[in-house]
């Protein structure tokens, strides 16, 4: 069985040889990097503000709606801790 016929390769930590030959990295020069960089920023979808500030605020309710939750539950463990260890002593 060829590596051909075998699929592509799998990397991870159980299937990767590394007396397996690696894939030829293309060299450029500096300033054909510094094109082909500026060529991908062209290509990305920037937010615009209203997309930004709609974004921020879903952030920060979720992170409060999370630090409630969590305040809660950890309240909640305290508490219970505290009356288990009251039989102690």
């Amino acid at each position: 069985m060829t590596a051909s016929s075998a699929g592509p390769r799998v990397r991870g930590a159980f299937f990767y040889h590394p007396h397996e030959s690696e894939e030829a990295v293309a060299k450029v020069s500096p300033g054909e990097f510094i094109r082909q960089v500026r060529v991908e920023t062209g290509r990305v979808h920037w937010p615009t503000r209203k997309e930004t500030v709609a974004t921020a605020i879903m952030v920060i309710i979720m992170t409060l709606l999370l630090a409630v939750f969590f305040f809660g539950v950890d309240a909640f463990f305290s508490s219970a801790v505290k009356y288990l260890l009251s039989f102690l002593g």
